[in-house]
């Protein structure tokens, strides 16, 4: 009787032990095939990828993959570079499996927008714009003819100025769920002065907005280094999860232009 009853137990433990195995070899094929959405980052002129690395850490080990992409941001102008860009990342727009975000830096938006009005990935995520020139700078007005300004930031560089005429027709309309985070600090006080309101030392806050984004807001962050503000990465993360940022009161958004 013993024996019989331990012979029981003994087949029911290896049931278990084979359901267990099973169902963990399960999961772990699961977890293998999960498409994890992904995130295109774009880094802001003259700038590296090396700049975008303290939200790339923060976008991964909050569950995305990140495309944090180093582009000749100084050697071509904006359409060129979002082509460049779009040839770089296309496997993902190509996957109907996963969804496809963006988040840029200043010329760093103006590149994706350019992009997207060319090109659609499979499954259209949201855009996360830090310090975006979208109406241009007065500081690109008062030093795009200076040969040094021409030779460091390039065909590029010539822009980003208030008159964005030019290159209307190639960024497109915003139609796609945009978030704008807007600097009002900077180490630079004679360009903070020199830009009529609040500004970041590069871009007024005015000037970051554009017809069609669905939330926008202003932080304590200069142009320079937003991309590295802890404030700017949570709400970075924030936006790509919910579709708007998070404030200590009722949510609104922030008129467009």
């Amino acid at each position: 009787m013993i024996l019989k009853n331990t012979s029981m137990v003994l087949r029911i433990a290896i049931v278990l032990v084979l359901t267990l195995a099973n169902s963990f070899f399960t999961l772990n094929v699961s977890a293998k095939e999960m498409k994890l959405d992904t995130v295109i980052v774009l880094h802001g002129i003259a700038r590296t990828l090396k700049s975008m690395t303290a939200l790339e850490r923060q976008l991964t080990k909050d569950g995305y993959e990140v495309l944090n992409i180093d582009y000749p941001s100084t050697d071509y102008d904006i359409e060129t570079l979002a082509d460049y860009v779009y040839d770089a990342t296309r496997p993902a727009f190509e996957d109907k499996s996963r969804t496809v975000h963006f988040v840029g830096h200043s010329i760093g938006n103006l590149v994706p927008r350019a992009l997207l009005h060319k090109h659609r990935p499979a499954r259209m995520g949201r855009v996360v714009m830090l310090a975006p020139p979208n109406q241009g700078s007065e500081i690109a007005d008062l030093v795009k003819n200076i040969s040094a300004y021409k030779f460091f930031y390039g065909p590029a560089g010539q822009q980003l100025t208030t008159d964005q005429s030019a290159i209307a027709p190639l960024l497109g309309p915003v139609v796609y769920e945009t978030g704008i985070i807007a600097g009002i600090w900077t180490m630079d006080p004679i360009s903070w002065f020199l830009i009529p309101g609040q500004n970041d030392g590069r871009v007024a806050v005015t000037r970051t907005k554009v017809n069609g984004m669905t939330d926008h807001i202003i932080i304590p962050a200069s142009h320079t280094f937003i991309a590295n503000n802890e404030i700017a990465i949570r709400q970075t993360v924030s936006f790509l999860r919910t579709g708007s940022f998070t404030r200590p009161g009722p949510t609104h958004t922030t008129p467009a232009p």
